[in-house]
């Protein structure tokens, strides 16, 4: 698994409907997404802590938040909604797992113009801990009602992927935890690992994927917050990669092979580090966290993502061979008359080339090493390939204005109207 870049990301999700369910960690996980959709680069201190703001990173506020009054009871509601021509993120804030508020969802997503092809959801923290001592029997039975409910409601077609709840600290502070409750956070701890085992239990007993945050975030402690429940911008995008890299798996699309990522979570943040040299990297700040991403996340090399093979209906294009080049010095020799060679009749398949479409790779090998101490460490390619063609590009007639192809989530006062070319007028014969 490898961190994607955002113009990979936008190639994953392109035509693609996301909606997101669940508390507020689940909430920056939209807002994440959204972010990573636009650009590379992390969400701010401020961007995570706000809530219910009119807009986040080109987003709306559709329903709740600042739009009615702030509260933090379990009737707070707050839908967000991101939309471009080929993207479109939605977030429903939610205090229980299944409720009449999530069945008002559920049909207005039935009714909706598009389907959702991806839900993302998690609901354990409110569960467990607003209402009342018997909550982990109303938790689980809710659990069954919700994945029950789903199977009549989505299509085939969605992918649901259940998250985990990610691991909390042993004494808490959040705000959505009321101070006559704050006897019950010694034991939530406890409570949200039974109830992320109960949860995947029921998620795979109705044919739906299931990703253990709580597995993969349990040694990233020093990335949490100081209220014990909440994430810091890096442990954020590290949730989205995991959750980008599962939905490749499960749509079959192949990841570009670069440093992976699974290793940035479970390592530790060390101290000290030295290179070769024997020079001294300066040291961590007490009170500021180790770097999470690595260190070469930014960098402006973009592989294109290997989409699964086409139908065979069509006929792949022809291999694209490139001319060969004289070596440098060296004297031409003369042109020799030379017999035609035999008809190939059409029939004959193409052999790959190595500049063909399923042979479209570098010929350097992938590094296997996790860390690079010096820029001499870099593979660079001696001769990259030239990409294949583009065949979809749009046509320009002359006078005729060009066409850009608009996606299925552009407003419909932004959809471009057909062209009409106006007669000339004609002059009018005088009589002679």
């Amino acid at each position: 698994m490898v961190h994607l870049l955002s113009s990979e990301v936008r190639q994953l999700l392109h035509n693609k409907f996301v909606i997101v369910l669940g508390d507020s960690v689940q909430r920056a996980v939209y807002k994440d997404l959204v972010l990573l959709l636009q650009k590379d680069c992390l969400l701010t201190t401020s961007q995570l802590k706000v809530k219910g703001e009119e807009n986040f990173e080109k987003d709306e506020l559709v329903e709740g938040g600042q739009k009615l009054p702030m509260h933090n009871g379990t009737h707070y509601r707050e839908v967000r909604q991101f939309c471009s021509e080929h993207h479109l993120v939605r977030f429903y804030f939610l205090t229980r797992v299944y409720s009449e508020y999530l069945k008002e969802i559920l049909e207005k997503l039935q009714s909706d113009e598009h389907t959702p092809d991806v839900i993302i959801m998690n609901s354990c923290l409110w569960d467990l801990s607003r209402y009342g001592q018997s909550s982990m029997c109303s938790y689980l039975e809710n659990l069954d009602k919700l994945f029950g409910h789903l199977n009549h409601v989505l299509p085939e077609s969605c992918l649901v992927v259940w998250n985990t709840a990610m691991p909390v600290a042993e004494s808490i502070s959040a705000g959505f935890l009321p101070p006559e409750h704050q006897s019950w956070s010694n034991s939530l701890k406890t409570q949200v690992l039974e109830a992320n085992f109960y949860s995947s239990l029921a998620a795979g007993k109705h044919l739906y994927d299931v990703l253990d945050l709580h597995f993969h975030f349990r040694h990233a402690q020093q990335y949490r917050q100081m209220d014990g429940v909440h994430w810091n911008q890096r442990a954020h995008r590290q949730l989205t990669q995991l959750l980008l890299a599962h939905v490749a798996e499960a749509w079959g699309v192949d990841l570009p092979q670069r440093d992976p990522v699974g290793k940035w979570v479970k390592r530790r943040p060390t101290r000290e580090k030295h290179d070769q040299r024997g020079k001294r990297h300066p040291q961590a700040s007490r009170y500021e966290p180790a770097p999470f991403l690595p260190p070469n996340f930014f960098l402006p090399e973009c592989r294109p993502l290997l989409l699964p093979p086409p139908s065979p209906s069509h006929p792949p294009w022809p291999p694209f061979e490139p001319f060969p080049h004289p070596p440098p010095q060296q004297m031409i020799p003369p042109l020799l008359f030379r017999p035609p060679e035999p008809y190939t009749p059409p029939n004959c398949p193409f052999q790959p080339g190595p500049f063909s479409f399923d042979n479209f790779h570098s010929d350097a090998p992938f590094s296997n090493q996790s860390e690079f101490e010096s820029e001499s460490d870099f593979i660079f390619d001696p001769c990259p390939p030239m990409p294949p063609p583009n065949y979809n590009l749009p046509v320009v007639y002359r006078g005729f204005p060009r066409f850009r192809r608009r996606g299925p989530y552009a407003h419909w006062k932004q959809r471009s109207r057909p062209f009409k070319r106006k007669a000339q007028a004609r002059p009018k014969q005088t009589p002679q």
